[in-house]
């Protein structure tokens, strides 16, 4: 992941965050019809979980993760928060389990270089995963957390 540098970040950032959302719904067709959580299964992999943390006309902040015990008090993993711009097609990394929000690690806007590049990191661990999972046929359900 840290191999690739792309000459335009900002450009290649744009992109990728639409591939992102593409792959998103290609995983999760029915995303949008979730209240608060769902998760995929499939055979022989672990399970996925989906919990939506908000909801607003033109965006949904979802978290992603994979299962790898059946104890739910396990670690989740990678635990990536995303924000997903329905009026937009895009959908982009805030953090995951290992890297803080962008909006913590960088708080001068004079930054934008190292901004953009850590976004650009977060975003490229999302695509290989989303890869990874479409590689299998999940099938998400809605479900009821305690």
């Amino acid at each position: 992941m840290s191999l690739v540098h792309p000459v335009n970040t900002s450009l290649c950032l744009e992109k990728l965050c639409e591939s992102n959302f593409q792959k998103l719904f290609c995983l999760i067709p029915n995303l949008c019809s979730f209240q608060t959580h769902a998760t995929g299964k499939t055979n022989n992999r672990p399970t996925l979980h989906l919990k939506i943390i908000d909801r607003t006309t033109h965006t949904l902040t979802v978290e992603l993760s994979h299962q790898f015990n059946k104890n739910l008090d396990t670690l989740m993993e990678p635990a990536v928060k995303i924000r997903i711009y329905l009026d937009a097609n895009l959908a982009e990394v805030l953090k995951d389990h290992a890297r803080t929000d962008v909006s913590r690690v960088y708080k001068n806007p004079a930054q934008s270089v190292e901004i953009m590049n850590y976004k650009w990191r977060l975003n490229y661990f999302l695509e290989k995963w989303l890869d990874h999972c479409l590689q299998t046929n999940y099938q998400f359900r809605s479900t009821r957390m305690c």
